[in-house]
């Protein structure tokens, strides 16, 4: 028995040669221009020609921070009536709220979530359709005559997003500069952990 075998041609092509040259490593620096500058040369950096002002960052401990613009210097009354005349631009509604406290802590109950001091008494109705910054600089200084110890913020309320958008401090309580975080008693751990004795 007599097998056959099919034998096909094989046709040899010729592969095409590459336009990229072949990959041999980083180049030395030595073709670069050398400029070296010291660490401490700033010259290469931008500016804008005036001096550097920064503001200092707010201290972990001995003050207590609010929501809106706490990390600034208390507003003086213009400016404050700068921020309700860009409250009333946005479209928000201006309330008032004051607490004695204001300061929101765990007195009562450890669980979490629950925090004292969170919601704060509201002065008057909020202010639906007001636009005059001034009404609400009348309103604000009415409460600080009525609870001169207390902490009082404007609250710019948006009514479509149904949440508060800005709060700043419009009257600091008494003894907020510089007050001291809440001594704990004997046995208490702070809120940075440390055991007091």
């Amino acid at each position: 028995m007599a097998s056959t075998m099919f034998v096909s041609p094989t046709v040899a092509r010729p592969t095409q040669t590459t336009l990229v040259a072949p990959y041999i490593g980083l180049r030395s620096a030595a073709g670069f221009p050398a400029t070296k500058r010291h660490s401490t040369d700033l010259s290469h950096l931008p500016s804008n020609g005036g001096r550097i002002r920064c503001m200092l960052v707010w201290p972990i401990e001995g003050k207590k921070k609010f929501e809106t613009l706490s990390y600034l210097p208390p507003l003086s009354d213009e400016q404050l009536l700068k921020q309700i005349e860009y409250l009333l631009r946005s479209k928000w509604v201006p309330c008032l709220e004051f607490s004695k406290v204001g300061f929101v802590s765990r007195d009562y109950h450890r669980s979490p979530g629950y925090y004292d001091g969170r919601y704060w008494t509201m002065w008057k109705l909020p202010m639906f359709g007001c636009t005059d910054a001034v009404q609400v600089a009348k309103e604000l200084q009415e409460c600080k005559k009525e609870y001169p110890d207390a902490f009082v913020r404007i609250i710019g309320f948006d009514n479509m997003r149904q949440a508060r958008i800005i709060t700043p401090i419009g009257k600091p309580g008494k003894g907020s500069s510089g007050d001291k975080i809440k001594a704990c008693r004997p046995g208490q751990f702070s809120r940075f952990g440390r055991q007091v004795t």
